[in-house]
């Protein structure tokens, strides 16, 4: 497959939605629209999207933490199958708002399932096939959260509404991940300003792709 999958991590608060954005944007005007995807998890296509209003459904807070956890790997299927290889055949460069390592953080660690487990479920579902990069956006726990209070208090989800602890644990498997992955995952500091973490990231997917940026 002649495309480019680039996945964006972090923890609740790290600002990927703003960054990814721009990255979006700036990529469009580089590439055009046709040559450039962007989508997210869990969604990114009709039958995910429906997973997602399960997932996050303020309603299911008595969701048992396994049927979360394979949930977002039926998602995350459906979402390999219909969006990310069509888009990698056809030699798109895919922008994916999440993926594998969300679940090993927030299900495996953060749910206390177990990451190996959780990596053992997903790949089932992604078949191996794994981004060519991914962009680490890392904040502590207590600023993201503050953040999430701050800018989008009216989006809140059940995940978000999670003890600091739950949090904490999320950051911390992040990194362990980062450390065991170097190479495919790249550490951005996402404390800083905007302007600064944008830059940090094109340079990042520049390194990796040179033709990008």
């Amino acid at each position: 497959m002649d495309g480019k999958f680039i996945s964006f991590e972090g923890p609740d608060g790290a600002g990927k939605t703003s960054v990814i954005r721009q990255i979006q944007e700036e990529l469009e005007q580089q590439l055009g629209e046709e040559e450039l995807m962007y989508i997210r998890e869990p969604g990114g296509s009709r039958i995910s999207e429906e997973i997602r209003q399960l997932l996050f459904d303020n309603k299911n807070t008595d969701m048992d933490p396994r049927t979360e956890a394979l949930l977002f790997a039926a998602s995350r299927r459906q979402l390999v199958v219909s969006e990310i290889i069509p888009g990698l055949k056809a030699g798109k460069v895919i922008l994916c708002d999440r993926y594998i390592d969300s679940s090993i953080a927030y299900q495996g660690a953060g749910r206390g399932l177990g990451e190996r487990e959780i990596w053992t479920i997903n790949q089932f579902a992604i078949d191996g096939l794994m981004p060519d990069l991914t962009i680490y956006l890392d904040i502590e726990s207590e600023l993201g959260l503050t953040r999430i209070a701050k800018h989008r208090s009216n989006q809140v989800n059940r995940l978000d509404r999670e003890k600091l602890a739950f949090h904490q644990t999320v950051r911390q498997s992040y990194l362990r991940l980062q450390q065991r992955y170097p190479e495919r995952i790249k550490l951005i500091d996402a404390s800083q300003p905007l302007p600064a973490v944008i830059n940090d990231v094109k340079a990042t997917i520049h390194d990796r792709f040179s033709e990008l940026f």
